[in-house]
């Protein structure tokens, strides 16, 4: 019995652990990259809020419309446009380069917001 324990510590758990280390690291990896920034907007009593983000590149920013009452939203650039979002429904856009993004809802125009990408 303890030559086989002997040959465990020696050969096979240290095997085992490297093994294991291999296989660890592409998942850590694929962590990394799906760890992309994210900020949230909510639409709430005919409000985003908050009123401006500022986000860097690569954000992908998020509207949740927590309204009793249908929303939209529309970049004043054509940048994004999402269709009319329902209590709850949420809108999605990953913003790749920096600048200023002014946006409305189509519903409600004078609901405005803003995002500043750096």
């Amino acid at each position: 019995m303890k030559t086989k324990n002997v040959w465990l510590a020696i050969f096979a758990m240290p095997a085992i652990a490297a093994m294991l280390m291999l296989v660890a690291s592409p998942s850590a990896k694929a962590n990394d990259q799906s760890s992309a920034a994210s900020a949230e907007v909510k639409i709430d009593n005919f409000v985003f809020g908050p009123q401006t983000v500022t986000v860097p590149v690569g954000t992908t920013v998020t509207w949740t419309n927590h309204d009793d009452i249908p929303h939209t939203v529309v970049s004043t650039e054509g940048v994004f446009k999402s269709k009319v979002r329902d209590t709850d429904e949420k809108f999605s856009y990953t913003f790749t380069k920096a600048g200023t993004y002014p946006y409305y809802c189509s519903v409600h125009p004078k609901m405005t917001g803003t995002v500043v990408v750096k």
